[in-house]
């Protein structure tokens, strides 16, 4: 007995809806390496990097130059001095956090061009980049702790 193979269960697209796919996913997220790029070579013109988790994770690690706004608390009140003519490329943790994507969310339904940093502050210290701290590093420990600072 011959079984059909599961990756073709839902048959592939045609190139040209691949690609307006990718496009579109391109055009909602950005990863460390280019932003790391833009970052050392000073074009930082357009765009504003956003942390969406607690105060507390901001102080801890961020991106340098990131501003905090906790998706918890965004408000029209909040963002209203926010230029409008920007995008904002918000980060969280990781892929295991969705901290990103609420506020990116809020962000947008609150008429704000958005991108989500792919893999988060996790991602973009894996890859060795600097982050800035307003706390000591944490010392190691064995014992586990959460992954998500939101």
């Amino acid at each position: 007995m011959t079984t059909e193979p599961r990756v073709l269960t839902f048959p592939a697209l045609d190139s040209a809806a691949v690609a307006a796919h990718l496009r579109a996913e391109l055009a909602l997220e950005v990863d460390p390496d280019d932003l790391v790029q833009d970052l050392t070579s000073g074009a930082r013109r357009g765009y504003v990097i956003v942390e969406t988790r607690a105060p507390e994770a901001f102080a801890s690690a961020r991106i340098p130059g990131a501003i905090n706004l906790p998706y918890r608390d965004m408000t029209p009140e909040s963002v209203s001095e926010l230029d409008r003519d920007l995008v904002y490329v918000c980060y969280c943790e990781s892929i295991h956090c969705n901290a990103a994507t609420k506020g990116a969310l809020k962000l947008a339904e609150l008429g704000f061009k958005v991108k989500r940093l792919s893999g988060g502050i996790t991602a973009w210290q894996a890859a060795g980049y600097l982050v800035d701290r307003d706390t000591p590093a944490p010392a190691s420990t064995s014992a586990p702790t959460p992954r998500c600072a939101c």
